[in-house]
């Protein structure tokens, strides 16, 4: 599996995932920080990642997608679900003093609605494959 390029919406959800999931990592799994500044995650983290990028990715909702919290589909299986409950609950908290941009826009994200019906052929998946 690797990770898949997630233009507009689909990417900041991702980019905010991805600090949050930063966030949890370096407490609770000591992450470190390269010499370059990046921070790195460890590799559960990261492979929870790489799942989280394939299931934006497969969303068929595709640029019109609400927020997971208000969703109507469960896509995440049951572990993968709890992992992403434990991690946003600590890290959302923290995202308004590490990244207020992003918690900002998340939050102003879930004031959207969720559409009335699922977009025909929309997933990032579906448009990434029809333009190759």
């Amino acid at each position: 599996m690797s990770e898949h390029y997630l233009p507009k919406k689909l990417g900041l959800e991702f980019k905010t995932i991805k600090a949050m999931v930063t966030i949890y990592c370096q407490k609770h799994h000591g992450a470190a920080v390269t010499i370059s500044g990046q921070k790195t995650v460890c590799a559960s983290c990261t492979e929870f990642l790489l799942y989280a990028n394939e299931k934006l990715d497969r969303c068929p909702y595709g640029q019109h997608k609400p927020t997971c919290n208000k969703c109507p589909i469960h896509c995440y299986k049951k572990a993968q679900r709890e992992q992403a409950r434990i991690i946003m609950r600590y890290a959302g908290p923290r995202m308004l003093f590490k990244h207020p941009i992003l918690a900002v826009k998340h939050m102003m994200a879930q004031r959207h609605p969720v559409p009335e019906s699922i977009p025909n052929k929309a997933s990032n998946r579906h448009v990434r494959n029809v333009h190759k």
